[in-house]
């Protein structure tokens, strides 16, 4: 999944998984599969995949709708759930709808419980290289294990060879995984509490 911002509790997931190779393990994701792989043309797909204690029905909800995105992956989310339909998203408990530092994210493609595709049509300003991750589809298809167990793959397609697709691929790599990380923790212990996720971190040394 496309995250535009780094909040200070992804820096060290980006700082672990900057340098891994396609199909390494990945220091901290244990439930995360990396099949990432180098098409003929030299674009590489950053693909991830893991599995989830839910329907495909409840695991596809979680991406395509409003209140689906905010119980794992943003505190704040509005949109329209159809094909060119656009996704508004903000890490910010305070964001509202038009703020310039919102995300947005185009659907593209839609077929109910089994694959949604989306692009990114606004970064926040200072997002690196945001004209080249334009450029970038995301596709999540959804398999279903079980009645109640959902096989998630997500894939960044069309990162191109050169130091702006280098850099947006290692950001994404250690990004899409801790958010899925946060999906499959979603099913498990509940929705995230936000204001309790993005409260200041109080050094115990201090008073």
């Amino acid at each position: 999944m496309n995250r535009m911002q780094s909040p200070r509790w992804m820096l060290s997931v980006l700082a672990a998984c900057a340098m891994l190779p396609a199909h390494a393990a990945m220091p901290g994701f244990p439930d995360i599969t990396d099949t990432s792989f180098v098409e003929a043309n030299g674009d590489r797909t950053l693909q991830l995949r893991i599995d989830v204690a839910a329907s495909a029905k409840d695991a596809f909800a979680a991406f395509a709708t409003t209140e689906g995105w905010k119980s794992w992956a943003v505190p704040f989310a509005v949109g329209d759930a159809r094909v060119g339909g656009v996704i508004e998203t903000a890490y910010r408990l305070d964001a509202k709808p038009g703020d310039r530092g919102n995300i947005k994210n185009q659907y593209i493609a839609w077929l109910p419980d089994r694959l949604l595709v989306f692009r990114n049509v606004q970064a926040p300003p200072n997002f690196p290289h945001p004209e080249s991750f334009g450029r970038v589809v995301s596709v999540v298809e959804f398999e279903p294990l079980g009645p109640a167990a959902t096989r998630i793959v997500m894939s960044g397609v069309g990162y191109a060879p050169g130091p702006e697709f280098d850099a947006l691929y290692k950001m994404f790599q250690g990004g899409n995984a801790w958010s899925l990380t946060k999906l499959k923790q979603r099913f498990e212990r509940g929705p995230v509490d936000w204001k309790s996720e993005l409260a200041p971190k109080l050094d115990p040394g201090k008073k």
